[in-house]
């Protein structure tokens, strides 16, 4: 193909030549005032002017004008930008590219659902130590659709240090809340209206172009331009070879459209029919290089030419360093597919089917997809999609994906079973459950119309559809065995990409690792989350590693919650590499975070983890992992004493629940907080509903326990608990059994056996030391019968002393509530409470009231259970905290 040439050099057509010269002359423009106002400008500069305003040749005459090429990341927003995700990485990648930002920024991996507000917040921690100047330059800002990514762009602005700053080109103001930094005197506008060239500045452009035109044809096209930047280079363009310069002014449009349309046919006209068939071919393309330009058009030497083109400034625009990939002025573009319509209408299917051909083989898979959706090749689309779904997927472009799958028309949907496994997993991401099974089950309808080629394809799509189902819905029993199939499909050979294949077994032992720890085989659980760690880290997929981790947090949850506290750090650590801290799995690392720490008594660190992931789960598409969180919140409020909203949180657990492993416990912790509550007769006839087989299990008869010291009946508690105790009523979590000791140590003392109490407390002490779970000490708070056990449990003296210590901590926090009492106290029993800071006897108290012996220590019996105490002094510190009996008047 003819290259565009400087005429110095030998041009090929010399009005193109002459045009190059007279754009490239017109980008170097000085415009001293427009500089000096973006240097001197305060947090954000804002250019918002309509297209071809000359925004673009402003900032990057500015930034080499001001030598602020080390100090300025340049962003150009892609053309109807809808994923946030893409959008974060390109403003990370271009601030890593500035001096300060190369040292500053950590490097950033794209993963599944990864969230801008994460990036925008390791952006701000990364740069808080930022000493010198920099400058974000994002220009087409416009073409920034989403509105969650705007929202994040506002944060990063409002609170990013005040050595960054933001210059933002767009055709339209963007809602940014701009409003707060233009009153606080932040906000530098630069207007339509001040980008017009004037009348020096357009005849400078024109001069420079080798055009000496009269003033008045120089006015007349500022005139009939409004000073428009774009048209006055299209202008110069044009009249480079123009036979009557005053005619072309008189007739030339001061209508942007107008303009442009009239100038591309003049432009076009004059061009050697290579480049003129060069530019119209490949506007279809979002960026073009030299070799896919030369298949389109038909020809050779395209890359020459794009450069050409990319240094006369007007048309094309440069994405690469290297001047390899390019893109069309977007008004440019779009008018060049008009008139390539206009003229070659039966030639645009097969262009697209070219550039979707070649795009693919050269592994630039969404685009290859785009054009086959643009051609409307169904097949090669879904082919392509599906294809490489698994690895886009697990790449982290789900926000891609979607854009994808919303290219295809709705019908295909339920006609192609590979589309309609991907649009499952597309409704778990972004819809719901229900239409996500909806989906699964006419992919399975479909799947045996798949040709044979591409069957063992469509099986792992589906099979990854069902896993994926099954885990949101919590049935860990049909995980496991999707998983299985999953792994039994991909280990047979197809052919598959190795990689790909690879990726899938990792996910596969994953989902069957983690299947199995929810069901209890943890010993069979742990081999194969380390056989897919292991074959994450191989192939070098740092995502599934991740997950890896995450699910080995869980394992030690029913273990050792110190390590489980570890290894969720460990996988925080790896999530803030790659900027993954707001994806789904750091949501469930949050959660087993969240609930270690609650489990060892730190209630307060626990509740920033369990928010986390509050905020990440949504019910409607994973109820599994709302379940999961709901779960852990109601521990957490009941430790701190919350019990409406312990009561709450277990309720929405318990509509969630389904097939979850987590719906067994809950039974038990219901109870808990309905006691805590003085639902005691609820809970007495929940407890007589049940069948024997759920009512003797381990975690039941402790609750059942629980209910019975409440109720002052110690004897029926000793009852409950002595199957759990001598091991025939077995519990789900070694743990419990550090419960049922405590509260066999409490029912013990109830019944006044010290020895007993201080025997069974001590078999108590030594599971929570080994195991690190303290919260049975807050959930079941008996300070009285620690601090009598302290003197004579010498080993457990320190751990002893933390408990008391996390008791007194989270008092407050019991304070804060409205004062509960499990139910009214009446008028006789409060006569007796009043006897009770005294000195007195239950008989001096009997004779100070005029009643019998056996009556005052009724009353007390049941002030006890009414305070959910078990002792005298205990009772009478609830009752002062509960603003029954006047404050001490001085300490203990």
């Amino acid at each position: 193909m003819t290259a565009v040439r400087d005429p110095v050099a030998g041009a090929v057509g010399a009005a193109f030549g002459e045009a190059r010269s007279a754009v490239t002359q017109a980008s170097v423009v000085r415009r001293p005032g427009l500089w000096e106002r973006v240097s001197r400008a305060a947090r954000v500069t804002v250019v918002s002017a309509s297209a071809g305003s000359g925004k673009t040749v402003l900032l990057r005459s500015w930034i080499k004008e001001a030598d602020l090429t080390g100090s300025a990341g340049w962003v150009a927003v892609g053309r109807d930008e809808r994923d946030p995700q893409r959008f974060w990485l390109s403003v990370l990648g271009a601030l890593r590219k500035t001096s300060a930002g190369s040292v500053l920024l950590r490097p950033l991996t794209a993963a599944p659902d990864l969230d801008g507000w994460a990036i925008t917040e390791r952006l701000l921690t990364d740069l808080a130590d930022l000493a010198q100047r920099l400058w974000l330059v994002i220009d087409d800002l416009h073409e920034l659709r989403s509105v969650e990514a705007q929202r994040q762009l506002e944060l990063l602005m409002l609170r990013a240090p005040q050595e960054l700053r933001f210059v933002l080109a767009t055709r339209h103001d963007v809602r940014l809340g701009l409003h707060r930094l233009r009153l606080e005197g932040e906000l530098t506008e630069i207007r339509g209206v001040d980008l017009r060239f004037t009348v020096a500045e357009a005849r400078e452009l024109l001069s420079g172009a080798g055009m000496q035109l009269a003033d008045p044809v120089v006015e007349l096209l500022v005139d009939r331009t409004e000073g428009w930047a774009a048209g006055l280079r299209l202008a110069a363009l044009s009249l480079a070879g123009h036979p009557d310069p005053g005619r072309f002014a008189a007739e030339f449009s001061g209508s942007q459209r107008t303009v442009a349309e009239y100038l591309l046919a003049e432009v076009l006209d004059r061009q050697p029919e290579e480049v003129r068939r060069l530019l119209l071919r490949t506007s279809i393309l979002e960026r073009v290089n030299g070799e896919l330009a030369d298949l389109i058009s038909q020809g050779n030497g395209a890359e020459r030419v794009l450069q050409d083109l990319e240094e006369a400034n007007a048309f094309v625009v440069s994405l690469d360093a290297s001047r390899t990939w390019f893109r069309y002025h977007h008004l440019f573009a779009g008018l060049l597919q008009l008139e390539l319509r206009r003229t070659e209408p039966d030639a645009v299917v097969g262009l697209h089917e070219l550039a979707s051909r070649w795009l693919s083989e050269h592994g630039f898979l969404v685009e290859a997809t785009r054009h086959a959706q643009a051609a409307q090749d169904w097949e090669l689309a879904a082919g392509l999609l599906a294809g490489h779904w698994s690895g886009l997927h697990l790449g982290g472009q789900t926000a891609t994906l979607h854009a994808l799958l919303a290219g295809f028309p709705a019908r295909l949907r339920t006609a192609d079973a590979e589309l309609a496994a991907v649009a499952a997993v597309d409704e778990l991401a972004h819809g719901s459950i229900e239409i996500a099974q909806h989906y699964v089950a006419v992919a399975e309808g479909l799947a045996v119309t798949v040709p044979t080629a591409r069957r063992r394809q469509a099986q792992v799509l589906v099979g990854m559809a069902r896993l994926l189902l099954a885990g949101r819905s919590g049935d860990q029993r049909a995980r496991a065995e999707e998983a299985r199939q999953l792994l039994s499909v991909a280990d047979a050979p197809h052919g598959g990409e190795p990689g790909v294949v690879e990726e899938i077994q990792a996910l596969a032992l994953l989902e069957i690792g983690d299947a199995e720890t929810w069901t209890g085989r943890i010993d069979q659980a742990e081999p194969h989350l380390e056989q897919a760690i292991a074959l994450a880290r191989r192939i070098e997929r740092p995502y599934l590693e991740f997950m890896g981790l995450t699910y080995r947090a869980e394992i030690e949850l029913n273990r050792q919650i110190r390590r489980a506290e570890e290894l969720s750090k460990q996988a925080f650590d790896l999530a803030g590499q790659h900027g993954w801290t707001d994806d789904l799995f750091a949501g469930f690392a949050s959660m087993t975070l969240g609930s270690a720490l609650a489990w060892q008594g730190h209630l307060d660190e626990a509740e920033d983890w369990v928010r986390r992931a509050e905020r990440i789960f949504r019910a409607e598409a994973n109820p599994a992992s709302a379940m999961g969180g709901y779960f852990v919140r109601g521990q957490l409020e009941l430790a701190r004493g919350h019990f409406a909203d312990a009561l709450a949180a277990f309720r929405v657990a318990e509509r969630l629940a389904g097939p979850h492993p987590l719906a067994r416990p809950l039974q038990a912790w219901l109870v808990y907080v309905l006691v805590g509550l003085g639902e005691t007769e609820q809970v007495e006839d929940s407890l007589a509903g049940l069948p024997d087989r759920v009512r003797d299990r381990g975690e039941m008869r402790i609750a059942e326990a629980v209910l019975r010291i409440a109720q002052a009946d110690p004897h029926a508690a000793t009852k409950a608990l002595a199957p759990v105790l001598s091991g025939s009523a077995r519990v789900g979590w070694r743990s419990w059994l550090a419960e049922a000791f405590f509260l066999e140590a409490i029912a013990r003392d109830l019944l006044g056996d010290p020895v007993a109490a201080s025997r069974t407390l001590e078999r108590a002490l030594d599971i929570a030391e080994r195991d690190g779970v303290l919260m049975w000490f807050l959930l079941h708070p008996s300070p009285f019968l620690l601090e009598r056990e302290a003197g004579r449990l010498i080993a457990h003296g320190a751990l002893i002393a933390k408990i008391l210590s996390l008791l007194t901590a989270n008092e407050p926090a019991r304070r804060d509530r409205p004062p509960l009492l499990l139910e009214p106290l009446s008028r006789s029993e409060i006569r007796v409470l009043r006897y009770l800071p005294t000195h007195l006897s239950a008989p001096e108290i009997a004779g100070e009231l005029s009643v019998s012996t056996s009556t005052v220590k009724t009353h007390m019996r049941n002030l006890y259970a009414k305070l959910g105490v078990h002792r005298r002094a205990e009772a009478i510190e609830r009752a002062r905290a509960l603003g029954l009996l006047a404050p001490s008047p001085g300490p203990r």
